[in-house]
């Protein structure tokens, strides 16, 4: 069999879009277990917010010429016709010199252009207002559809519901929603020398970390993981465990057995399965240059390498771009701009995703490279997130402002 060359990682995620055949499927949820999924339909508003005209201060609905050039000296004489009661329709309307008392969220009678805030009035009996400051029209009332129109694309297919627009859909009456079903995500973890973490480790083990790693990796990101436990490296038991996760999953993630040692079988047990295809073995990325794509029929399979910080890089790197081209999800990043601690110099030909700390001196934020291993997921844990530094970069200088990505 006869291997892909090295790639970059945008060929890789190129290779990767022009491969995808499997359709995901949707379902429809109601808002109240919808944080976090991904909208599979265009929402359009069926009504307007709001569909009455209402007032955002305590105050008196007034026509606005009743009180053009009001002052303390010369106040607006009102005549006071009535209180609207909050969450109801006003049974009267208003004239010209008339007034009524409007609270905050009240609906306006027919005829009031502008509410005068309760601060800027006295009342100087039970059916006379003074007010001693003018009021432009439309001043302190929100109108007819002015937060959302009837009509209006409000949430677009492929938008990631967060709290906010769970409150959106709740105003507009909106109670379920149609959204991608979760992408179910097979792990696998592969290798002689990985225990499970309850168990006693012996001289030259170490307990599986990937598993847990990638598990909680696809739980931050939407996806449903199903953990299928540590395989030794072993053709035959790893080829059933991977058929077993085929079956049931859309997605499959094997952690370990990706490089080119003579036990490796990750590469071998892929390509065994019928309708199957090397995309491919070999990322110009450091870490997580060991890396496998490929799929068995429409479902895709990631051999990730077996350090932690790689495997996570990776993840983070291709994994996430394959599901959001599956759920049409347009991922939109802000990254921190830091000025860069040191002097660093990255090793040629091999993109890099340096993990960083951060640290504030001076007013200014100060990125310190987390230098590390990548089988040392400590330092994972103690860094912020990481600057990304092209394949064509010699490396960072000291002073030199970088964007960090949060992990």
């Amino acid at each position: 069999m006869e291997l892909l060359k090295l790639v970059t990682v945008k060929e890789a995620k190129e290779i990767i879009e022009k491969n995808i055949s499997f359709k995901l499927g949707k379902e429809k949820v109601n808002i109240l277990s919808s944080l976090g999924r991904i909208l599979a339909e265009d929402i359009y508003a069926p009504e307007n917010v709001p569909d009455f005209r209402k007032s955002t201060v305590d105050g008196y609905a007034v026509i606005s010429g009743d009180v053009f050039g009001a002052s303390e000296s010369l106040p607006a004489i009102l005549k006071l016709v009535g209180e609207v009661k909050i969450g109801t329709e006003p049974t009267l309307d208003i004239m010209p010199g008339e007034c009524m008392y409007v609270p905050t969220g009240g609906m306006l009678p027919k005829s009031a252009d502008t509410v005068v805030m309760i601060e800027y009035t006295e009342k100087l009996d039970d059916e006379t207002i003074l007010v001693n400051k003018p009021a432009a029209p439309f001043q302190n009332i929100i109108e007819i559809g002015e937060d959302v129109k009837r009509g209006e694309l409000v949430l677009k297919k492929g938008t990631k519901l967060r709290p906010y627009e769970i409150g959106v859909l709740s105003s507009l009456g909106i109670l379920e929603v149609e959204v991608y079903k979760k992408v179910k995500v097979g792990i696998i973890s592969t290798g002689d020398e990985i225990v499970d973490p309850k168990e006693k480790i012996n001289k030259g083990q170490v307990r599986d970390i990937n598993s847990y790693l990638l598990y909680s990796l696809c739980i931050e990101e939407g996806a449903e993981p199903i953990l299928y436990g540590i395989v030794k490296d072993d053709y035959e038991k790893l080829r059933e465990k991977l058929q077993a996760a085929i079956s049931e999953c859309d997605l499959v993630l094997m952690s370990g057995g990706s490089s080119a040692g003579n036990k490796d079988e990750t590469l071998r047990v892929i390509s065994s399965f019928e309708n199957s295809n090397i995309f491919i073995h070999g990322v110009a990325i450091r870490p997580g240059k060991p890396t496998i794509v490929g799929k068995v029929g429409d479902k895709f399979i990631f051999g990730l390498p077996g350090h932690p910080l790689a495997c996570a890089v990776i993840f983070k790197t291709l994994v996430i771009h394959y599901l959001d081209r599956v759920r049409n999800f347009e991922r939109e990043e802000y990254p921190v701009e830091c000025r860069f601690a040191v002097n660093y110099h990255k090793a040629e030909g091999r993109a890099e995703f340096l993990p960083v700390s951060i640290k504030e001196a001076e007013g200014k934020l100060i990125a310190y490279p987390t230098y590390y291993e990548s089988g040392l997921i400590s330092r994972f844990a103690k860094s912020f997130g990481y600057v990304y530094i092209e394949k064509e970069l010699e490396g960072i200088s000291e002073g030199q402002i970088v964007k960090v990505y949060k992990f």
